[in-house]
């Protein structure tokens, strides 16, 4: 499918857009869900088709429907919210897709340390006025600081899965 995205500015539309995470704990026997409940984004489609944008979580608003372990996901152990509230994917001078895949290669932020991550994005649809991307990439949390593991419980790779609706902006 040859996808035609529109030039100009986007605006991330949380009501038709999810963020959520899942990892395997318990030494592989348990899988942990969460899902984000605020974030924000933007991009700009240049008209030489490269498109720069970034998309910010509130990682204060992680549920995992454990309230005691939301507590400790926000705490110093992991995502250290009291000193940096947001994770951010960021992007800069990305070709857009020309098909309905591409990889996108940006800068994820989590706990103020950044490190590139390529995505595999794929668009699901778009028009004139929305355009809608959908990825899974997994993501090693200790290179973020994230290294605590009691009794080895805690082992692998963290799985980021998001479907993000961009609507066009109000110039």
């Amino acid at each position: 499918m040859t996808v035609v995205i529109e030039t100009g500015l986007w605006q991330l539309d949380p009501a038709r857009s999810t963020v959520a995470i899942a990892h395997r704990t318990m030494w592989g026997l348990v899988t942990v869900k969460g899902a984000f409940g605020s974030f924000t984004g933007e991009g700009e489609i240049k008209p030489d088709g490269t498109v720069h944008g970034v998309v910010s979580v509130d990682a204060r608003s992680l549920d995992t429907r454990n309230a005691k372990r939301d507590e400790h996901l926000r705490g110093s152990d992991f995502f250290d919210t009291e000193n940096h509230p947001t994770l951010a994917f960021s992007v800069h001078d990305a070709a857009v897709p020309q098909d309905d895949t591409a990889e996108i290669t940006g800068q994820l932020t989590v706990r103020g340390t950044s490190s590139p991550q390529t995505v595999a994005t794929h668009v699901t649809a778009s028009s004139d006025d929305a355009i809608s991307l959908a990825t899974e990439f997994t993501v090693d949390r200790e290179q973020f600081g994230m290294v605590w593991n009691q009794l080895g419980m805690i082992r692998g790779r963290t799985t980021v899965t998001a479907t993000l609706t961009f609507a066009r902006a109000a110039v």
